[in-house]
């Protein structure tokens, strides 16, 4: 029933029992020169209660301890009355204390102790902290499951710390007959003065084997001899963007190259791409702006794609430089990552490192592609893009054309933003498409029924009409004839009247001298229309003098 060194379990739970554990170290060079000294020993077990255990171990009195000390870890009793068992007496303030557990720990740490001491010094070791007083720490060594101490002073940890559970490397240096002492700042020490060695090491390397200790969207962590180093993402390729996460885990073996270490921040930076020749170098001999070349999509971003340009050469598509089409809003709509794709170069600055393509200048504008399917004269359907004071811009495709308020109906009142709508359907004529400016004019009121063709089934040249005069210009007056129509009496066609006795408003009859139902324009001339009553006038005489004559005649004759 009784348990070997090696199977007892330690309990992290018996906090009173660690406190006297504590205290052993902290008077371990008090006992040495003391009679205070613990002693390890045997007893019998004479009694077991519910709370409390007696122990014959040989003096006067019976001694006593906790009944936890000979329970498990499941509350079961290991021990039974008459059993002989480990014991450790200490001895505090002029009492005495027998301990099971603590027996059991100290035979483990003298069986340790007995195999190290003559290599101990400075021996690095993993701990792991279990328990904190006023005198220090209460530490396992992790790989010989022993307990150690961790004075105070050479712990090197802040007063408010979270320290349970918390691993550590620590130095030995000291053994004694209460156990083993260790220290963080001796283990800092000696570290630093070992990183300064490997690191000198390091600087005259060509390059320098790594492991993979820890993987950061900034970068990569990588240990080299036991010295942490970071590659920061820029130090991993040329490129201008990787993402450290996707092309490394911990664990992965690397070369690296040194860069530098900061001694006042402790810090080693290290490169990856610093071992390999810089492409942007030869670069400018291999390309041109205008080149084109092929890529692949590496990255979408919102604002653009990043290709590769192979060669660890990355260039960037802005999202304006993927189509001609207006107003992208996802590039993943039109390339997606690993697609291959022919670009021109718009940019290249290889001082900087900078590559700029485009893809949508390998194709026809949206302008070219327009003239060579449509002309003068055509007639097409178009959307409402945008609507503004002076007109509408009509969409074809990913092209745009102007529809002026003036071509927007025969009515000189109406006006696009009255009448239309962004999104709506509409059919115009193209009257001009100008190549140099990658302009096109439009219009809608040319494929409507002009108030000059209405009126010309009613009325011809040479007949009369008459108006209000509604402008009077340099060049002559404007009469309206109808509520959109208004002729125009040019200052030559006015006489007789008088232009500079004539005021807006004035009743004036005219002659029809011109009807342009195309342009809806009628010309009027008063000075036709008295031209023709003059003559109407003068034939309506004559007639009445050949009849006055030959009536006499033929008086005379009879």
């Amino acid at each position: 029933m009784t348990k070997t060194i090696e199977e007892y379990e330690l309990s992290t739970q018996d906090q009173e029992s660690y406190e006297e554990f504590t205290s052993f170290y902290e008077q371990s060079e008090k006992n040495e020169k003391s009679s205070n000294a613990t002693i390890l020993t045997k007893g019998k077990i004479v009694k077991v209660n519910n709370d409390n255990v007696m122990v014959d171990i040989g003096q006067k009195a019976e001694s006593k301890m906790p009944i936890s000390e000979i329970k498990d870890s499941n509350g079961d009793l290991i021990f039974k009355e008459g059993d002989e068992i480990d014991l450790l007496i200490s001895n505090s303030k002029g009492k005495s204390k027998i301990s099971y557990k603590q027996a059991l720990r100290q035979m483990k740490t003298k069986e340790l102790i007995e195999r190290i001491k003559d290599d101990y010094q400075d021996k690095v070791i993993e701990v792991e902290i279990i328990s904190k007083n006023k005198g220090g720490f209460v530490v396992i060594w992790k790989s010989e499951n022993v307990e150690c101490f961790l004075p105070i002073k050479e712990s090197a940890l802040k007063a408010n710390s979270k320290f349970n559970n918390k691993t550590i490397k620590v130095c030995i240096i000291k053994l004694s007959d209460s156990g083993i002492i260790v220290s963080r700042k001796r283990y800092f020490d000696i570290s630093n003065k070992d990183k300064k060695e490997k690191i000198e090491n390091m600087k005259n390397a060509e390059s320098l084997q790594g492991r993979v200790v820890s993987v950061k969207d900034f970068g990569i962590f990588v240990s080299v001899d036991d010295v942490e180093g970071l590659v920061h993402s820029s130090e991993i390729s040329y490129k201008n963007f990787v993402n450290p996460e996707k092309l490394y885990k911990v664990g992965d073996n690397v070369l690296v190259k040194f860069l530098n270490y900061d001694e006042e921040k402790s810090k080693l930076s290290l490169s990856i791409k610093a071992l390999s020749k810089d492409p942007w170098e030869d670069i400018q001999n291999q390309l041109q702006v205008g080149y084109t070349i092929k890529a692949i999509v590496s990255s979408l971003q919102p604002y653009g794609v990043f290709i590769d340009a192979g060669n660890d050469i990355e260039g960037f598509l802005h999202i304006t430089e993927i189509s001609w089409e207006k107003n992208i809003k996802k590039p993943d709509s039109y390339l997606q990552v690993g697609q291959e794709i022919d670009v021109e170069i718009i940019e290249l600055d290889p001082s900087n490192k900078r590559l700029r393509v485009s893809l949508k200048k390998l194709s026809d504008k949206p302008f070219t592609q327009f003239v060579k399917k449509y002309k003068e004269g055509d007639i097409l359907d178009g959307e409402i893009a945008t609507i503004t004071d002076f007109g509408a811009f009509v969409r074809f495709g990913n092209i745009d054309g102007l529809l002026h308020n003036e071509d927007l109906s025969w009515d000189k009142q109406d006006r696009c933003k009255n009448v239309l709508k962004v999104g709506d359907k509409i059919t115009v004529k193209i009257l001009k498409i100008d190549r140099e400016n990658e302009k096109i004019s439009l219009s809608r009121k040319v494929l409507l029924e002009s108030p000059a063709s209405i009126f010309a089934k009613s009325h011809k040249v040479g007949d009369a009409v008459s108006g209000n005069i509604v402008e009077i210009k340099d060049f002559g007056i404007f009469v309206q004839l109808d509520k959109n129509i208004d002729a125009l009496i040019k200052n030559e066609d006015l006489s007789p009247l008088k232009k500079d006795e004539l005021q807006i408003g004035d009743k004036v009859e005219a002659s029809i001298i011109n009807i342009d139902s195309n342009n809806s324009k009628i010309r009027l001339s008063v000075r036709k229309l008295a031209r023709k009553k003059e003559q109407d006038e003068i034939k309506n005489y004559n007639s009445d003098e050949k009849m006055t004559l030959g009536d006499i005649l033929k008086d005379r004759l009879k």
